[in-house]
């Protein structure tokens, strides 16, 4: 049921944004400005980071014609959830590389804990959350066409979570 839901929710998404269009608009033709996520950033640390989250995807609801149609919000949360899930990777794999240095460093140590699955499972963990959380946010609008953008402006929130958790591991 929960894999059902998921893909009927994607592809209802993806079907609306790049087949249909809305007030003349196809997803393919809005402006999604990615540039508004790094400039706050820029001007944002620690938890005022927060307020750089969804702030592409308010925008481009904002600036397009049909950007606030359940297409328009579903491409626009879409958009920047893609955005986050990019630097999420990055900060992955830059921190996976570091701790793998470290355990290899002090592989000849019995005490040492090894870092690297330790990580590998902690995102393999964070990622069924993720996906259940947004679910279950979705499946609150009943089956309506809701559900497609809640379920993308989750996943945009807590991407850009987990994001900031792994980026200020790597910082420290």
């Amino acid at each position: 049921m929960k894999s059902t839901f998921r893909m009927n929710a994607i592809g209802l998404v993806a079907t609306l944004v790049l087949g249909l269009g809305v007030g003349g608009a196809r997803g393919q033709d809005l402006e999604f400005r990615s540039e508004i996520i790094a400039t706050c950033l820029l001007t944002q640390s620690g938890e005022m980071r927060s307020a750089c989250v969804g702030i592409a995807a308010n925008d481009c609801q904002t600036i397009n014609d049909g950007g606030g149609t359940t297409v328009g919000m579903g491409f626009c949360y879409g958009r920047e959830a893609e955005w986050w899930d990019a630097r999420l990777n990055d900060a992955y794999s830059q921190l996976m590389k570091r701790e793998q240095a470290d355990d290899a460093e002090f592989a000849g140590m019995a005490s040492a804990p090894v870092k690297a699955p330790a990580l590998r499972e902690m995102q393999r963990q964070w990622i069924a959350y993720r996906d259940s959380l947004c679910e279950y946010e979705a499946v609150q609008w009943g089956g309506g066409t809701g559900a497609g953008p809640a379920y993308y402006a989750c996943l945009v929130v807590e991407t850009a979570r987990q994001y900031f958790v792994l980026s200020d591991r790597l910082a420290s």
